[in-house]
């Protein structure tokens, strides 16, 4: 199976809404800030060239790439933490445990990942191309939403 970063976004919603334990939310928060960290990445491309401090939207480029890049990643391993939360359903409590406490680790790298990639946005907006703040808008929406949709798993999972 290959993994769920490299479906299409028709596919992967296919997938999210089957009766199956993952992909579930968490996979979906990472997919929701992968989302708002391009939109990130897109203003910072539309911006070279044209802005007065070209350094800084630079390096907010590269930070918005490695941002959306790592969340790609997390799609997938959000999902094998919770798989693996599925298969200790029967096991000891301990172990019960053990797993849903491993499996507060991606989401809650999702909410320090969403935290940095918000703060590219006033760099973006000082020095980034002005008819694209709505676009920065919007990351901040979607950066939020996987934000708080990350934070819900790790209290659940606790």
């Amino acid at each position: 199976m290959k993994p769920f970063r490299n479906y299409s976004l028709s596919e992967y919603s296919r997938v999210l809404s089957l009766k199956i334990p993952a992909p579930g939310g968490g996979s979906a928060a990472a997919a929701t800030a992968a989302l708002g960290a391009a939109l990130l990445s897109m203003v910072a491309n539309y911006s070279i060239g044209k802005s007065s401090n070209e350094q800084k939207i630079k390096a907010s480029l590269k930070q918005s790439e490695q941002l959306r890049k790592r969340f790609l990643q997390l799609v997938d391993l959000d999902a094998q933490a919770y798989l693996n939360v599925v298969k200790t359903r029967k096991a000891s409590p301990a172990k019960r445990a053990a797993a849903r406490r491993k499996a507060t680790e991606v989401p809650l790298e999702i909410c320090k990942l969403c935290y940095k990639a918000v703060q590219l946005s006033p760099t973006l907006v000082r020095y980034g191309n002005k008819y694209l703040i709505s676009d920065v808008k919007v990351a901040l929406e979607l950066l939020l939403a996987a934000f708080n949709a990350a934070k819900l798993n790790v209290e659940i999972n606790q």
